[in-house]
């Protein structure tokens, strides 16, 4: 682990990847130094959300989150790079840089907030925003060993976020330190009237609440690698010896959140990018000689990646006249049966627990002879918190045998962040994290 020297960090992004902008500044004003997801706009910036077809989209306005931030006596460093769109598990479809991982630059940070893991991981006292739509906080943070929290639903406003799925999407923490999600959620969390999702919520003053009870999924525990049940299985007793009851469970309705989450997302994703068309933001060199359906096609067809492509092509088939019922509709029945049995089991849980990813982080050459298929099923234990619209979080449980991190994720009730961040706090106190061995 490194300090953050504004003159070095050119250097260390050369080697990890994680930022698509920094800052030009030659030290830190503010009381502390954040990074942001290129997905939330910043006004001294360009935000690209991993397109190339944003390229050179300079906002006028910061993202609320980043503004509270900044108001808090904060500077914002760099914003990271990200799967397109956020349209990935392992960052790897960035149409910029792919982040590398800090325990093994040859292995992914995760996805789609890899390079916000990425910088949490490599500074020491750093903390970064991520957005988690499908599992891309949760997911990165497991991947390199840090803690990342994902709110529930409409607790941080959504407000110059580049949407992915408007239903799903959610704007967290990722840090080092357990405490750090505490200080910082409660900075970007609250009421703003820029975004209506953010204006029904309870309160945020969370103290502390000691985990009793915790229900692990046995659907959970399937297709894991012999890694992450290992270290997932000696969490649980740790747990145990802490004072907390482990009981498995049965949540049946784990097998159908993946298909329905890729239903949903699509289908507000290829909705959310029907904007960008060359003449409003970002890329506009197209060919003006074009009429307007080949104009959009021939600028589409170039600066849009293959991922992304695939999921306008998916979601706009699943809501045409004939299929909407048959998918969409589907779906929407689907993420309710999710929240039923959340509801059903935290009534006489405090939490939800399973391993936050089936394997450690995989190599690129792993990750290219992956397909779109299998690089989905990844997220199946990601996914289900999302769809619902809880509170979640990862923690660092252990490390595999090729020296990865492995990560548990806890889901809690809606609105009830306070257990999770008690939960991380207490976990911090007996897990031994490691450090990658940071250098430039």
């Amino acid at each position: 682990m490194i300090g953050l020297d504004l003159s070095k960090l050119k250097s260390v992004n050369d080697k990890y990847g994680m930022f698509h902008a920094m800052t030009e500044k030659e030290s830190v004003e503010g009381s502390f130094h954040f990074s942001a997801k290129d997905n939330l706009t910043s006004k001294d910036m360009e935000t690209c959300s991993g397109s190339r077809i944003l390229e050179g989209y300079r906002p006028a306005f910061d993202a609320t989150a980043i503004a509270k931030m900044r108001a808090a006596g904060g500077e914002l460093v760099g914003k990271t790079n990200m799967d397109e769109f956020g349209f990935g598990t392992f960052s790897a479809n960035s149409g910029f840089e792919v982040p590398r991982n800090p325990f093994d630059t040859e292995r992914a940070c995760g996805g789609s907030s890899g390079g916000s893991a990425c910088a949490a991981a490599v500074f020491e006292d750093h903390v970064s925003l991520g957005v988690s739509t499908g599992g891309s906080i949760c997911c990165p943070a497991s991947f390199c060993g840090v803690y990342g929290i994902a709110p529930t639903y409409g607790r941080v406003s959504r407000y110059g976020l580049i949407d992915y799925g408007n239903s799903l999407d959610k704007i967290g923490i990722l840090s080092s330190k357990a405490t750090d999600l505490r200080k910082y959620l409660g900075i970007i969390a609250g009421k703003d009237e820029k975004d209506p999702t953010s204006c029904v919520q309870p309160d945020f003053n969370p103290g502390y609440r000691k985990l009793s009870s915790v229900a692990v999924p046995k659907e959970g525990m399937e297709g894991l690698s012999k890694d992450v049940e290992s270290a997932f299985r000696k969490s649980l007793e740790t747990l145990e010896s802490m004072g907390t009851e482990i009981e498995f469970v049965e949540m049946p309705s784990l097998k159908y959140a993946m298909p329905a989450y890729y239903v949903l997302a699509t289908s507000e994703a290829s909705t959310n990018l029907a904007r960008y068309v060359g003449m409003r933001y970002g890329q506009q060199e197209g060919d003006l000689s074009l009429k307007f359906d080949d104009y959009f096609t021939s600028f589409r067809s170039e600066y849009f990646g293959d991922e992304a492509k695939r999921r306008i092509l998916l979601g706009t088939f699943t809501r045409m006249v004939g299929f909407r019922d048959r998918y969409y509709a589907k779906a929407l029945q689907v993420r309710k049966v999710v929240i039923d049995d959340y509801k059903r089991i935290l009534a006489t849980h405090d939490a939800v627990l399973a391993p936050t990813m089936p394997f450690t982080a995989p190599r690129f050459d792993d990750i290219a002879n992956m397909s779109a298929l299998d690089a989905y099923k990844a997220d199946y234990l990601t996914i289900p918190a999302n769809i619902a619209g809880t509170p979640h979080m990862s923690v660092p449980c252990g490390y595999g045998s090729d020296g990865m991190p492995i990560g548990m994720q806890f889901v809690a009730d809606h609105w009830d962040e306070e257990i999770l961040l008690s939960v991380a706090e207490d976990w911090e106190k007996v897990f031994e994290s490691k450090k990658p061995e940071v250098t430039i």
